[in-house]
């Protein structure tokens, strides 16, 4: 594997060159959604799509909790490797790893218990609630591996790895593409297959950045490196929490909207979860410039090189809009034909797909405020500051919901819909604002020289 230094060099070259492959990665992982979505939706039918939509944001919750942990954990990782401090990075590794074990277990055990509890505060149809909990179930079961493989992809591109994350997500995605075929066609096992494929996919992604990882010489990690002292799990809890905290509240805000959503019927329930499948494909740049950004930022704050992470905010920021620009007219172009993997017209789904294409198209149109919210957010995290983004995550909540809540008597249907664009504004307002601060207190005109400390 190459690691890559990204202290020295054009920043928008370097942005580009984690990015783009960590897109292609996003491909791959969004390419077995799709076919998740597709296999369940055509080959079991629209309640079971149903189903998986009614427990989505659910679901995302538990992983976003997941992912915002390790993703913090991976922020000191990254700024030891900018500073070339190799004895501070081993422990960061093996701390975070230890940290990772134990919060995993307890997240799996309370995940699961509160599935029946939390389906049924969500207003879910009584005819889809029981397809829903199998399938949360198995996705649950598999936590401590899914916090596994961010843990240890959050490590490689914190090392400016895309390439390795890149492979890994192409054979997860092999992997869960053949399997969902063969458990949900082939054996007929249902929703419960299609989840199970995932967890096993996700299996095979996180052995491979494991095998990976071992391959590193200055990574060469001793028994004392996994012990984990107080203190450094209060340094990790610290910078991993606000992350969590701040992915828990946006997914409060989705469950919330859910409700709304599974009171205006099954055929609406499909084309929202339809069109919630290809958000990934909306976002998918967006992500990508995300953890390329956060790489950099950490890397350079942690080399003392301040006026690169400005330049960098800037070079995402021109990148992102136009790759956003680019997004949304691909949509309005073909979003129709791909919403039709989902749903299928012609068995009387019409209102299902004209719910899935208008939401689409309103989500398409205001594409680059979704960008801006991933350059900033990203860049925070990678100075260190993750409660900022903890806060924009608290104004996305706050405008989700209560633009779901109220709209909707306004405006209809369409409430739903709008409610997404405003929580993306909302958490751009705190950013933006966060950003600006941060530039007078953590980025000052003069860099810092760095002393580093060899291997």
């Amino acid at each position: 594997m190459k690691v890559r230094d990204m202290t020295e060099g054009s920043p928008v070259r370097l942005i580009m060159l984690v990015a783009l492959p960590l897109m292609l990665g996003n491909v791959c992982q969004q390419l077995y959604t799709v076919v998740d979505a597709a296999v369940v939706g055509r080959g079991i039918g629209m309640d079971a799509l149903a189903a998986l939509g009614s427990s989505d944001w659910f679901n995302w919750m538990w992983l976003s909790i997941a992912q915002g942990l390790t993703q913090g954990f991976a922020i000191p990782i990254a700024q030891a490797f900018g500073a070339k401090d190799y004895a501070a990075l081993r422990r960061c590794v093996g701390g975070a790893a230890s940290l990772t074990a134990l919060l995993a277990a307890l997240l799996t055990g309370a995940a699961l218990l509160a599935i029946h509890p939390v389906l049924a505060l969500l207003g879910t149809p009584a005819e889809i609630l029981p397809t829903g909990a199998a399938y949360l179930t198995v996705l649950f079961a598999g936590l401590p591996v899914v916090m596994a493989y961010n843990l240890l992809a959050g490590i490689l591109r914190g090392f400016g790895d895309a390439r390795s994350p890149l492979m890994a997500m192409a054979l997860s995605s092999a992997v869960n593409i053949g399997l969902d075929i063969l458990f949900v066609m082939g054996f007929g096992l249902g929703v419960t297959g299609a989840a199970a494929a995932t967890v096993i996919a996700q299996g095979c992604s996180a052995a491979f950045c494991l095998l990976r990882l071992r391959g590193l010489d200055f990574l060469r990690l001793k028994r004392a490196d996994f012990r984990l002292t107080r203190a450094q799990a209060s340094s990790l809890m610290k910078l991993g929490v606000p992350v969590s905290m701040q992915n828990a509240l946006i997914s409060v805000g989705g469950m919330i909207v859910q409700t709304v959503v599974n009171a205006l019927g099954v055929a609406f329930i499909a084309g929202y979860t339809a069109t919630n499948k290809l958000y990934g494909l909306l976002e998918l740049a967006a992500v990508s410039y995300g953890y390329a950004l956060s790489t950099y930022a950490g890397q350079n704050y942690g080399a003392g090189q301040y006026q690169r992470v400005r330049r960098g905010v800037r070079a995402g920021a021109a990148t992102g809009a136009l790759t956003a620009a680019g997004i949304s007219l691909a949509m309005f172009a073909l979003g129709r034909p791909v919403l039709g993997l989902f749903i299928d017209p012609a068995a009387g789904t019409g209102e299902a797909m004209e719910a899935a294409c208008e939401y689409l198209y309103t989500m398409s149109a205001c594409l680059p405020v979704l960008y801006v919210l991933y350059v900033v957010r990203s860049t925070l995290h990678g100075i260190g500051d993750t409660l900022t983004p903890m806060l924009s995550g608290m104004a996305e909540f706050a405008m989700r919901t209560g633009s779901a809540l109220l709209l909707p008597r306004w405006i209809g249907y369409r409430g739903v819909f709008a409610a997404e664009v405003l929580a993306w504004a909302g958490a751009d307002v705190i950013l933006i604002a966060g950003w600006m601060r941060a530039k007078r207190k953590r980025l000052p005109l003069t860099d810092r020289t760095t002393q580093r400390s060899g291997i």
